[in-house]
């Protein structure tokens, strides 16, 4: 009598939808959750009286100034403009970047080189700072992380009226792992005329998947992943948290709109509030569960290029940096994740905030 028992599945290859690669998911030599944790990180801190975004006044002029959710902008006509006073209760400033992989200074200069093409770094690189030298985004409360969220619309908003600026990145970086190399908490937003090639796959994959389907693959698997909840952490009345199926890296995170939005700068006053509430809850989780670990966090929306985006939908990815990247992902573009993304998600959703 032959055994109905199942062999073991030493590894999966795990499609995605919208970018069609594949991505192991390396059950094999999966780990335990708790295995993430460190018992070591490298913190390089420097004292108050020495770190630059404490004394913002030595910096550039702020493009931005919140005072608890106040938000006034600054603009600045060939200095003409005087540099405004900083007030001592600001919580949150927009700076531009001392060191800008892009500038509008020198323009696009589009020209040819031999048989290449090349222009000037044409774009804007802006430094969001947060007043406190040490507190983290996981341990702010639902106010401050919408008043961080208000920030990072605001300016969206007024980066996306630039001509020629066609996408804008906004990411944080937490931990030196992650790429942090400033202690003191900040995001950054980059404004580019042209389209990286992760955002590019992402919309044509979501085109094509609207084109054959007449659907959109987010809202697809934001129903797929509300009806079976293995991978949902979290869920309130407008954003869903999820470890999705084909996940890049152990823990990796996505915070969606319920309803299909294409555009990010588009969120509601009410929407950013619940949105806060998603970010406040996975950030404290991760904290929790993977004892601090560094991650980077970055926004996935639709380009500012004045094209129709309809089929998109905007989320935010948060990834924890659970491995290095070696030589197969460096030579393939296979991402391999070392737990399953529903084993991920079930042990997120039990961390007690």
């Amino acid at each position: 009598m032959s055994s109905t028992k199942k062999p073991k599945i030493s590894s999966e290859l795990r499609f995605s939808l919208i970018s069609g690669d594949w991505v192991v998911i390396a059950t094999g030599r999966a780990q335990r959750p708790e295995t993430f944790k460190k018992e070591k990180r490298i913190i390089k801190t420097v004292p108050k009286k020495d770190c630059f975004f404490c004394n913002i006044k030595t910096q550039a002029p702020p493009l931005l100034i919140s005072r608890k959710g106040k938000l006034k902008l600054y603009f600045y006509d060939n200095g003409k403009n005087k540099r405004p006073r900083i007030p001592k209760d600001w919580t949150v400033v927009v700076i531009p970047n001392k060191y800008p992989a892009f500038s509008k200074e020198n323009g696009r200069d589009i020209r040819k080189e031999g048989i290449h093409s090349l222009m000037n770094a044409y774009g804007s690189a802006e430094v969001v700072v947060t007043r406190d030298h040490t507190r983290q985004i996981a341990g702010f409360n639902l106010e401050e992380v919408k008043e961080v969220l208000d920030v990072y619309q605001a300016r969206y908003v007024e980066l996306m009226k630039e001509p020629h600026f066609n996408y804008i990145s906004i990411f944080h970086n937490h931990g030196v792992e992650a790429g942090a190399s400033v202690a003191h908490p900040h995001s950054q937003i980059i404004a580019t005329p042209v389209l990286d090639p992760k955002i590019k796959r992402s919309l044509t994959g979501a085109k094509e998947y609207y084109k054959h389907h007449k659907k959109c693959a987010y809202c697809l698997m934001n129903e797929d992943d509300r009806k079976n909840k293995k991978r949902l952490i979290f869920e309130n009345k407008e954003f869903l948290v999820i470890c999705p199926f084909a996940s890049t890296s152990a823990f990796q995170i996505s915070i969606t709109p319920k309803e299909h939005s294409p555009y990010f700068e588009r969120i509601t006053d009410e929407q950013k509030k619940y949105l806060a509430e998603a970010f406040f809850v996975v950030l404290r989780k991760l904290n929790k569960g993977l004892d601090d670990p560094s991650y980077n966090f970055y926004l996935h929306t639709a380009p500012c290029d004045g094209r129709n985006h309809d089929y998109y939908h905007w989320h935010w990815v948060v990834a924890p940096k659970t491995a290095t990247m070696a030589g197969f992902e460096m030579c393939t573009g296979i991402e391999i994740s070392t737990i399953e993304p529903e084993k991920a998600a079930e042990y997120l959703k039990k961390q007690t905030i």
